[in-house]
């Protein structure tokens, strides 16, 4: 290991270098978001002269404990308001490589860009420059206060801000390490990639990047003004401020305000959906993104696109009183779901059981479940950048895991480890199983598919078939697991067309 200096537009860093690849950690590309800074826009750090460790990640955006991010490897971190920091990972010496930058889910809630998972040694092994970043979380990043207070205007989409600060980052400095910022790629997962799915519609982040990946998240994850003004002002009185008088927010302890977030939540219905996502404000989000992609805001961005077959068995799994249904439940749930879309009483039962004449009442539910909360968003936005020139690839990811028992099946998140070729990192075997040399394999694929996709626009590697862009005529999807890579044209295509 050798350290490694790069200058940068606030000042000097070190990093480390192992077999030609060099890590820098902790790097702030915004000021501490405490005090003054608390519910306000995204501000340059200060610069320094000295030579700054960049050895180690910086503090974690505010957020309670997870499960799910125990569950994706997180350790024990520093929790901070001064988390705005990347971490870049880069091959010693190169230069104009593509450039892919993670944007990490956890709901809009949890996560951080430094767990084990988002190592981007492997990534950038294959020829690129790979960058991970913290963004504001929860009430800090999402709270809309603008329509309680017009002095908070844009705090419902501060989260976005500080990705849309990242990005501009990386303009400005990522050629210093190698990177091409001309080709910029944004990848995420979850509500990483609807956070995404929304910077395709955000004025200021346009020219920032020229390609998009997004797993398991697409572009309908938003709320409008009304309703997070509704949740604003249910979080203001669980955490007893005065909305007359929101100045006091900035000057409540940390803790109190996680502590009232943590009630708060515990409130808000699964079904119901995400209390803290970005805000359609007028302002930072013009409009729903899906419509704003159709009217062609993001004409010439590619993009891939895809979910996992069984995304629904690992919140059922951390709630098991949400996958309690009975045959009666069922039939209702989907008919609320159905009915509003013109399908008849019991319709939507009939056509996810007619594909699956075997599956339980809880195989029927992760289906339409799946469907509703990912894959048919997924095919709403494939659908919406189609007839732009930039291109759409569509993928389905349906490796299913061992661990568990099985019962996770191709789960929510379960493909991470493998686009990220890191099944070897902390909490991967838990998740994924043991590797083997099939998911190996499969890793190895898929890594090479998603840097490829990063450097031309084309997600090919070798192992794959051809694999069409995406059009509404063949609907062309690759389904990819650790035995099979085809691709398959409008897969389930009649539960498709039960959602319009």
């Amino acid at each position: 290991m050798t350290a490694t200096e790069i200058d940068t537009t606030y000042g000097p860093v070190r990093g480390n270098t192992t077999a030609g690849i060099s890590a820098f950690r902790g790097i702030p590309f915004a000021a501490s978001t405490a005090g003054a800074n608390r519910f306000a826009p995204p501000r340059p750090p200060a610069p320094w002269t000295d030579v700054r460790d960049a050895t180690i990640a910086g503090p974690t955006a505010p957020q309670n404990p997870s499960m799910l991010e125990q569950m994706l490897g997180a350790e024990d971190a520093v929790v901070g308001e001064d988390c705005l920091s990347l971490n870049v990972f880069a091959p010693e010496g190169a230069t104009d490589l593509p450039v892919m930058v993670w944007i990490h889910g956890g709901g809009f809630l949890t996560g951080t860009g430094s767990i084990p998972w988002y190592d981007g040694t492997n990534l950038a092994r294959r020829g690129a420059v790979v960058v991970t970043i913290n963004y504001r979380l929860g009430v800090l990043g999402f709270l809309h206060l603008g329509d309680i207070d017009p002095a908070f205007e844009g705090s419902g989409n501060l989260g976005i801000l500080d990705q849309v600060a990242a990005l501009e980052w990386v303009r400005d400095n990522v050629a210093a390490f190698g990177g091409d910022p001309s080709r910029v790629t944004i990848f995420g997962e979850s509500a990483g990639a609807m956070s995404v799915g929304t910077l395709l519609a955000v004025p200021a982040a346009d020219g920032l990047f020229h390609r998009a990946i997004l797993q398991s998240g697409a572009a309908e994850h938003v709320l409008s003004r009304d309703a997070a003004t509704g949740y604003a002002r249910k979080f203001l009185a669980e955490l007893g401020v005065d909305p007359t008088d929101l100045s006091v927010l900035r000057d409540l302890p940390l803790a109190q305000i996680l502590e009232a977030q943590g009630r708060f939540t515990a409130t808000v219905p699964f079904a119901e959906g995400l209390p803290f996502e970005p805000v359609v404000d007028g302002g930072v989000l013009p409009g729903e993104p899906g419509a704003r992609v159709a009217a062609g805001c993001a004409p010439t961005v590619d993009l891939l696109v895809g979910t996992n077959t069984d995304e629904m068995t690992l919140f059922l799994l951390m709630e098991p009183e949400l996958g309690a249904f009975d045959e009666a439940a069922l039939t209702l749930r989907s008919d609320e779901l159905f009915v509003p879309l013109g399908r008849a009483a019991g319709e939507g039962v009939a056509v996810y059981r007619g594909a699956r004449p075997d599956a339980t009442i809880h195989d029927v539910v992760v289906a339409v479940l799946t469907d509703h909360t990912f894959r048919i968003p997924a095919i709403h936005l494939a659908e919406s950048q189609a007839d732009h020139p930039g291109r759409v690839w569509m993928y389905e990811f349906g490796f299913k895991s061992p661990a568990f028992g099985g019962v996770l099946g191709a789960s929510h998140a379960l493909e991470i480890p493998f686009v990220w070729d890191n099944l070897d990192a902390q909490g991967a075997a838990m998740f994924a199983g043991p590797p083997t040399d099939a998911t190996r394999s499969l890793a190895t694929r898929l890594a090479d598919a998603w840097v490829a996709f990063a450097a031309d626009g084309v997600p090919a590697a070798d192992g794959l078939p051809e694999w069409p862009a995406y059009d509404t005529d063949r609907r062309a999807t690759l389904q990819v697991d650790a035995e099979r890579a085809e691709v398959v044209d409008d897969p389930r295509g009649a539960e498709r067309r039960l959602w319009g």
